[in-house]
């Protein structure tokens, strides 16, 4: 099993307890492993070093865990990174999510402005981490859940020569939602979604070695009328019968961008917003479970239990002990995904080893779906180039190659809102 060094940026974060639980019920794996700790805040990165270590105290675990607010000290000679952290809090992305709306655009974390917003800042941050890394660990690799994850996987894959694997769930539960819409069994599907992160459809999509689409067809027809059917429910399968092809839930952004649009004007709070009213009670279960002599995370009172981060712990381990497990990773193209240049960066499922991360065969998407795709990987190519080294003309080039967008005027005025309400947290070419 692999010894490694791992320093998570963002350990004292509010998903930190549960990514820690998840990393520790993987110890056996990682025996002999080192784990620090990085975030800015002291208080709450000892509360989740307390929680990790009472687990590893009582159950015998072979892992050092430690914690530090100096992040230059704790990437010295580390073997992974696991990135995990938002620039800015909670705070910044209810700002990312309500600003839009005045301008008659979705707020969002990852789509749209705010998304957009979201890299410029995570990038940023990602650039000097990327410095201390080339300084004290320049043979490290870096496991990205920092959102967006494809728009900054883009930008370091592209200017930097560390390596970086981003990850999220999505091509894993985004069939399943589908499937179940229809009333079928998701364990008897095989659906296989390739794309950009958080954008993705499917190439690949039988049930019970049959064709998928016929028997969303019908479904779809059973329930369109259906008052009893949920809103959400309707719109994967509508989706999926038009485009032919199983989506990610996030395509509901585009194809029904004036519904989520009014929807998201009549909430009284956006998600950011709620998930703030909610810290102070995720906060206070922390510093119980901390003191408790075996901590357990309650799903309700805590973001996520113990099952955060879970796909990066996995493919950290594919690597490290050269595994090969079939899981979804982000990283460039290279030829994998027909109708994508090579240096853009793609989701797709690979065989992870300790030689890397390898796509499996895949078919080009269909071309009911494909253009909304390439689309999105041209403004994630944009967005990326801009964080990095790019001015506001270049920002707002790639805001406006964003399908959220309506017009250069509105993008125009919605950058300057926006980058003056984060220019805390935004290098000086951005803002001239």
């Amino acid at each position: 099993m692999a010894a490694i060094k791992l320093v998570y940026i963002g350990g004292g974060s509010s998903r930190a307890p549960g990514t820690v639980a998840t990393f520790l019920l993987k110890a056996k794996e990682f025996a002999g492993s080192e784990v620090v700790l990085v975030d800015l805040d002291p208080e709450r990165l000892e509360l989740v070093r307390r929680i990790g270590q009472r687990i590893i105290d009582h159950d015998g675990l072979d892992i050092t865990l430690s914690a530090t607010t100096d992040r230059r000290a704790a990437l010295t000679d580390c073997d992974a990174v696991l990135s995990s952290f938002r620039p800015g809090g909670f705070e910044a992305r209810a700002k990312d999510e309500r600003i839009p709306l005045k301008y008659g655009v979705i707020g969002q974390e990852t789509q749209g402005p705010g998304g957009f917003f979201m890299a410029l800042r995570s990038i940023a941050e990602l650039s000097r981490i990327v410095d201390d890394m080339h300084e004290v660990c320049p043979d490290a690799r870096i496991f990205n859940y920092t959102n967006p994850v494809n728009i900054v996987s883009q930008a370091v894959s592209r200017f930097t020569d560390i390596p970086i694997w981003s990850m999220c769930e999505g091509p894993i539960y985004f069939p399943g939602l589908v499937v179940s819409a229809a009333g079928l069994d998701p364990a008897r599907a095989n659906v296989v979604m390739a794309g950009v992160n958080h954008n993705c459809w499917s190439h690949t999509h039988t049930y019970d070695g049959q064709d998928l689409i016929p028997l969303l067809d019908q479904a779809w027809e059973a329930k369109k009328d259906d008052p009893s059917v949920s809103d959400f429910d309707k719109k994967l399968l509508h989706l999926a019968v038009l485009g032919r092809s199983v989506p990610s839930e996030y395509f509901r952004y585009y194809y029904y961008c004036d519904e989520m649009l009014r929807e998201y004007q009549l909430s009284p709070m956006t998600r950011a917003e709620f998930l703030l009213s909610q810290l102070p009670d995720y906060w206070k279960h922390y510093r119980e479970q901390a003191a408790a002599d075996y901590p357990t995370l309650d799903p309700e009172l805590s973001r996520g239990g113990i099952n955060e981060l879970e796909l990066a712990i996995d493919v950290m381990h594919a690597f490290y002990n050269n595994t090969g497990d079939r899981l979804p990773v982000n990283q460039p193209n290279n030829g994998a995904l027909p109708g994508f240049d090579d240096d853009v960066v793609t989701e797709l499922w690979c065989r992870v080893d300790a030689s890397g991360a390898h796509p499996e065969p895949q078919r080009p998407l269909p071309h009911t779906v494909r253009g909304i795709v390439q689309t999105l990987a041209e403004y994630q190519y944009l967005a990326a180039e801009a964080a990095w080294q790019g001015t506001r003309r270049d920002a707002v080039a790639a805001l406006v190659a964003n399908p959220l967008v309506p017009s250069i005027e509105v993008a125009e005025h919605l950058y300057d809102e926006m980058a003056a309400a984060h220019h805390a947290y935004l290098p000086e070419r951005l803002l001239r």
